[in-house]
C-alpha cells in the first residue's frame, strides 16, 4: 500500500483509517505525499468549473485559514488562496439599510487550475469530476435559490421541499450522469430576513455572505456539484448591490480582483461587467457565456453607460460566433427574444435594454450570425421557442426552484412577438418545476425539458435555428 501512495499516480480512492493515512503519510515523508481518502471536515464544498479557452478550475471552500490539499494525477500539492475569510462592512444593496448587514465570508475560498489533458483530481479526500472532451449530456437550469425579499413580500417557503424544490431536481439531474452542468444565473435569493410569524422560512439564513449561498446553492445542490464540472453565467441577482460579492468569491470564473469583488460600490459599473468567453461542447459545438447581470429591464438610451459595454460585447461575440465550424449556442441570464408571464395581462416581450443595444449592431436579426440557439433564465418558467423569421431558436429554464410564475397563456395570443419583426412559430412552455437537459444524438443535440422528479415533459430537435418539439402549447404537470 505505501508503494502505491507513494507514486506519482498512485490510486487516491484507497479507504484509509486515520491512523493507518498518518503511518503511511510519515513513511513517505511527509504531508506533501498524499491525501487521505478521508474527507476533510473543514471543506465545506468542493467542485469544478469551466472557464474561457476550456480552463478546468477546481475550486473549494474551507472553514480553515489554509487550503486544503490536492492531488493532480497523483501529484500532491497545496490548493491556492483565492478569497481570505473576512467580513465586508455593509455596502449600499438593493435593500433598505435597515434590511441589510456586513457580508461575513468566515471561509477560505481556493482554487488550482490543473492543466489540459489532466485524468484524476482529488480535494481533500474527495475525486472531482472533470471535462471531458465530448460530453453527451448537459443539466441546463437557472433561478435555483429560495426567494425571501421584503420588498416584494416574497417570503418562499424554504424550510418546504416541495415549495422550493431545488435539492430534489439537483439529485434528479446528477443521478441521470450528465457531463456538465450550464447554469444561468441566480443562484441566491435570501435576501432580507424571513418575519418571525412566517413558519415556511422561520430562521433561514439571509443576506449576502457564506452561510446564506451556503443553504441557497453548496447544500441543496452538492449532488449536482458532485456529478460534473458547471459551466456559470451571472444573473442579475448576482450583480453588485446584491450577491456579487459571494459571486466574485465563489463562482467567477476570473482571478479574484479585489477591485471586481462588488465589496465597495465605487467599482461598480467595472465591476458588474465582464467580456463574453466561449466553452467547447465537443469538436462542433460551443456555448458563449454573455454577462448581463446588470441589464435590468427598461430600454437604456444611446448616452446610458451601459450602452458602449453591451455593444462591445456583442462585437466580441460576433467575433467568436464567426468560427463556421462549431453551433454556436448563446446563453445569457435575461431573454432577449422570449416572453414573461403577466397575471391577467398580455405577456411582456424580451428585455428591452439588450434588444436596443442589439438592434444597433444587428438591425434585423438582433444577434450576430453564426448564433443558433439562445439559453436564458431569469422568466420563472421553461420556454422553447421557435420562429419563422429568421431568428434563434430560444429556450427559457428558469424554473429551477424559486418560485414559478403565473404561467403564459394558453393557448397563446396569436401575433404576439418578444421583439419588433420578430415572428413567433412555436411555443412550448409550462411553469412546473424542473430542468432541461442536452443530450447529444449523433451529430445534433437533442433538447429534454423535466420535471422535478425526472419525468420527461417534452423532447426538442434543432434545425439549423428553428427547433421542433414533439408538444406545442402548456405542458401538464
Amino acid at each position: 500500500m505505501q508503494a502505491l501512495l507513494c507514486a506519482p499516480r498512485a490510486p487516491l480512492a484507497l479507504a484509509l483509517a486515520a491512523g493507518a493515512a498518518a503511518a503511511v503519510l510519515a513513511s513517505c515523508g511527509g504531508s506533501d505525499s498524499v491525501v487521505a481518502s478521508t474527507a476533510d471536515p473543514q471543506v465545506k464544498a468542493a467542485w469544478v468549473e469551466v472557464g474561457a479557452n476550456g480552463q478546468t478550475i477546481v475550486r473549494a471552500i474551507t472553514a480553515a485559514s489554509a487550503c486544503p490539499k490536492i492531488a493532480i494525477d497523483g501529484i500532491v500539492g497545496s490548493m491556492t488562496l483565492r478569497a481570505a475569510a473576512a467580513t465586508v462592512p455593509q455596502r449600499t444593496t438593493a435593500s433598505d439599510p435597515a434590511d441589510s448587514k456586513p457580508s461575513a465570508f468566515p471561509v477560505t475560498t481556493c482554487e488550482s487550475l490543473p492543466r489540459a489533458g489532466t485524468s484524476e483530481v482529488f480535494v481533500a479526500g474527495r475525486s472531482l469530476p472533470l471535462p471531458k472532451a465530448q460530453p453527451q449530456r448537459i443539466a441546463v437550469l437557472a433561478d435555483t435559490g429560495c426567494r425571501m425579499k421584503k420588498a416584494d413580500n416574497a417570503w418562499q417557503a424554504c424550510n418546504d421541499g416541495n415549495a422550493w424544490p431545488f435539492a430534489a431536481i439537483a439529485a434528479t439531474a446528477a443521478a441521470m450522469k450528465p457531463d456538465l452542468v450550464l447554469h444561468i444565473g441566480d443562484y441566491h435569493y435570501r435576501e432580507n430576513a424571513c418575519p418571525s410569524d412566517i413558519a415556511g422560512c422561520k430562521d433561514s439564513p439571509w443576506g449576502y455572505g457564506w452561510d446564506t449561498w451556503e443553504a441557497d446553492l453548496f447544500k441543496p445542490g452538492a449532488p449536482l456539484l458532485a456529478a460534473a464540472p458547471w459551466i456559470v453565467s451571472r444573473g442579475n441577482h448576482e450583480e453588485c448591490a446584491r450577491a456579487g460579492q459571494g459571486w466574485a468569491r465563489f463562482l467567477d470564473v476570473r482571478a479574484f480582483d479585489p477591485s471586481m469583488s462588488c465589496d465597495s460600490p465605487a467599482n461598480d459599473n467595472s465591476a458588474n461587467f465582464s467580456d463574453p468567453y466561449a466553452v467547447a461542447l465537443g469538436s462542433d459545438t460551443q456555448v458563449v457565456l454573455f454577462d448581463s447581470a446588470k441589464a435590468g429591464t427598461a430600454p437604456f438610451a444611446a448616452t446610458d453607460y451601459r450602452f458602449p459595454i453591451y455593444q462591445a460585447q456583442f462585437r466580441k461575440v460576433a467575433a467568436i460566433a464567426a468560427d463556421a465550424g462549431k453551433t454556436t449556442l448563446f446563453a445569457n441570464h435575461h431573454p432577449i427574444l422570449a416572453f414573461a408571464p403577466i397575471a391577467g395581462g398580455a405577456p411582456a416581450p424580451g428585455n428591452a435594454g439588450l434588444q436596443a443595444v442589439m438592434k444597433t449592431l444587428y438591425p434585423t436579426a438582433y444577434y450576430p450570425e453564426g448564433v443558433k440557439i439562445a439559453l436564458h433564465g431569469h422568466v420563472h418558467d421553461f420556454q422553447a421557442l421557435s420562429f419563422s423569421s429568421a431568428h434563434p431558436a430560444t429556450f427559457v429554464t428558469g424554473n429551477g426552484g424559486d418560485n414559478v410564475d403565473v404561467n403564459l397563456p394558453d393557448p397563446f395570443p396569436a401575433g404576439t412577438a418578444p421583439a419588433p419583426g420578430v415572428v413567433l412559430d412555436r411555443i412550448t412552455h409550462t411553469n412546473t418545476f424542473g430542468f432541461m437537459m442536452m443530450e447529444r444524438s449523433g451529430s445534433q443535440w437533442l433538447y429534454k425539458a423535466y420535471a422535478r422528479d425526472g419525468r420527461l415533459l417534452t423532447t426538442c430537435v434543432p434545425a439549423g435555428s428553428k427547433i421542433r418539439c414533439d408538444k406545442t402549447g402548456f405542458l401538464a404537470p
